[in-house]
């Protein structure tokens, strides 16, 4: 691949099918002869449908999330409180992530500016950052709670909260800073812009090292934090069912509560797992498995794609794990959700 520059935007002219790799970007469709264009694609039409039903889904549940924190003073608890940061950095994918995405598997070019590439990578893994992160916090909560419950007021959740953003700010500079749009210029001379958070001139060294550095970060680190604390949280309930007197009743109701709670939040850390697995697959093998992306490129293609989507959908499945699972929860989000049928219906 050979770099041209011009009064715009850098250029690059594509020799080989996977010559991109060894520039550190991620595995595409190459752009030569045998490039497919947008509107013969399935996913072109498919894609930002899905996208579109994952943007009206995740807006209403985490929105109304929100409100029913701002109007009930009866659900701020410190659980609580984590639970809504999960819904701010949910709604915060959804809103500068998911459209901007169908825009990609809209258009054949990036049309926005660079800029706005930033901004959404940026948003990204901020969003992934809060997410994770938060989720560890809760872990560390509801083992505290349980087992220290004199002990879990001692740091303020608001604080852990802030400390959350500002970590999960400072772990995506490189990708506010260093997100370029490029111009790939295409055999018939067409040019195509397409935004990466891997800049050409820094070589496949940096795009492997942030790619493990975001593995590690988002993903191994705050997984064995919440293992860890949830095995040792299972340990206590075990031992304290068994040591539990008949009559201490009520303390026996008090513990059922608490392990309520625990269960919501296994729940989300297992939904978690489940939509952020394949997303770390494709974000790895290109650099580590590019044999098997390259022999099987079709499924590939499909699986990239499933992948994106989970990590959307994750950010509307939270709302919908809390109405199942909750009570007061259902309660108010049938209150402010579906009071239009309910009227409608009398």
């Amino acid at each position: 691949m050979m770099k041209q520059q011009s009064e715009n935007a850098t250029v690059w002219n594509v020799d080989d099918e996977y010559g991109a790799l060894e520039n550190g970007t991620q595995f595409e469709h190459s752009l030569d002869d045998g490039y497919v264009r947008y509107s013969q694609r399935p996913e072109t039409y498919i894609v930002p449908v899905l996208l579109a039903l994952i943007f009206l889904v995740g807006s209403l549940g985490n929105g109304t999330l929100i409100l029913i924190f701002a109007r009930h003073r009866t659900v701020r608890n410190v659980p609580n409180i984590y639970i809504l940061n999960l819904a701010i950095g949910d709604l915060l994918v959804i809103v500068m992530c998911v459209p901007f995405t169908s825009l990609m598997y809209s258009v054949e070019s990036w049309p926005l500016g660079e800029l706005i590439c930033k901004l959404v990578e940026a948003s990204k893994d901020v969003s992934i950052g809060v997410s994770v992160f938060t989720l560890s916090a809760l872990s560390a909560e509801r083992y505290s709670a349980v087992v220290q419950p004199i002990r879990r007021h001692v740091r303020n959740p608001l604080t852990i909260v802030t400390t959350i953003w500002v970590f999960s700010l400072l772990l995506t500079l490189p990708a506010a800073i260093f997100s370029k749009v490029y111009s790939v210029k295409m055999n018939s001379n067409e040019m195509i812009e397409y935004c990466t958070p891997f800049p050409y001139e820094f070589g496949s060294l940096y795009a492997k090292t942030i790619v493990l550095y975001k593995f590690f970060a988002y993903w191994v680190v705050p997984l064995c934090i919440i293992g860890g604390f949830y095995v040792l949280l299972a340990r206590h309930l075990v031992f304290a069912a068994r040591n539990m007197p008949g009559e201490q009743q009520g303390q026996s109701n008090h513990v059922q509560a608490r392990k309520k709670v625990a269960k919501i939040v296994l729940v989300f850390i297992i939904l978690f797992i489940v939509c952020f697995l394949p997303y770390n697959i494709v974000m790895l093998s290109p650099y580590f498995a590019l044999d098997f992306v390259i022999e099987f490129e079709n499924i590939w293609s499909v699986f990239r794609i499933v992948s994106f989507c989970l990590t959307f959908i994750h950010s509307c499945i939270n709302p919908i794990a809390l109405y199942c699972m909750s009570k007061e929860f259902r309660k108010h989000f049938n209150r402010y959700l579906f009071c239009c049928i309910k009227q409608s219906s009398r």
